[in-house]
């Protein structure tokens, strides 16, 4: 019965994906959200998920460090692989997953500390109390972030005292602090002006050298400016995967040609 739910999209080969995606069914309790979702998601690379709100583009994204997990009554069928081992299984350490797969959500949400403590969190979670190390952390984080010459002398301060842009970036640089493996993005961009959108986008740019970034935006020029790789969805379905110029200079699917030329959406 799940195999006629939906045929699973040929989609690109990468050859060095840290995600693979395979099969993927994802249910609120009997009602099926995502349907037969198989694609890989390329290492050091930037992919964004596009479509119009309801598609399945957070979900998706929320399944990658079982964020949806919190919510009851959830049921997945397919795997989920990152480099090589199913993230779904019984075994697996999910605290130790969301510090391989880190995430800023669509609203900043730092902690009501200081900036310097918002950065050490997840460090100080996992027992980290060496002074140098948690200092160190937090220079290479906040410089990876974009931020360190706004607020290093000012660490001590309240982070909510920092512009809505400024404390992105700092939720940026808290993901990274535990140096995870990917960082996902759900609409980081959408409570921001479009100066610090630009911070955001170059950051992501940047981040790439070292990280993989997933990033859901409902922004298509967003996605065609930070993106290497596109995966358009429509009603819980992948309906197209490739390099993001083909995506948008020339789509193999109609309907991601209608979309992104805005005949619906």
């Amino acid at each position: 019965m799940m195999a006629e739910l939906t045929k699973p999209v040929e989609t690109l080969k990468i050859t060095d994906a840290i995600l693979n995606i395979d099969g993927f069914h994802f249910f609120y309790g009997n009602k099926a959200a995502l349907h037969n979702i198989s694609l890989a998601i390329p290492r050091k690379q930037v992919t964004a998920f596009i479509g119009p709100s309801g598609c399945g583009k957070s979900t998706l994204l929320r399944c990658f460090n079982r964020m949806n997990d919190l919510i009851e009554g959830i049921r997945v069928v397919g795997t989920i692989k990152l480099d090589g081992d199913d993230i779904n299984t019984p075994d697996v350490d999910v605290i130790q997953l969301r510090r391989r797969v880190g995430m800023v959500f669509q609203k900043y949400n730092p902690f009501p500390k200081s900036i310097y403590e918002n950065v050490v969190y997840g460090l100080r979670i996992a027992g980290v109390k060496n002074r140098t190390i948690l200092a160190e952390t937090v220079e290479r984080s906040l410089r990876a972030a974009a931020l360190w010459d706004e607020v290093k002398d000012r660490l001590h301060e309240s982070a909510l005292r920092l512009s809505g842009g400024q404390m992105q970036r700092l939720c940026i640089a808290r993901a990274i602090a535990v140096q995870p493996d990917i960082i996902l993005m759900d609409e980081p961009c959408s409570a921001l002006d479009p100066i610090a959108t630009s911070h955001i986008e170059d950051l992501i740019d940047d981040l790439k050298q070292e990280y993989t970034v997933i990033i859901v935006t409902h922004n298509m020029q967003q996605a065609a400016r930070v993106s290497d790789y596109t995966a358009f969805l429509y009603l819980g379905e992948l309906i197209e995967f490739d390099e993001t110029n083909k995506i948008f200079t020339a789509p193999s699917k109609q309907q991601t040609q209608d979309y992104i030329t805005g005949r619906f959406g």
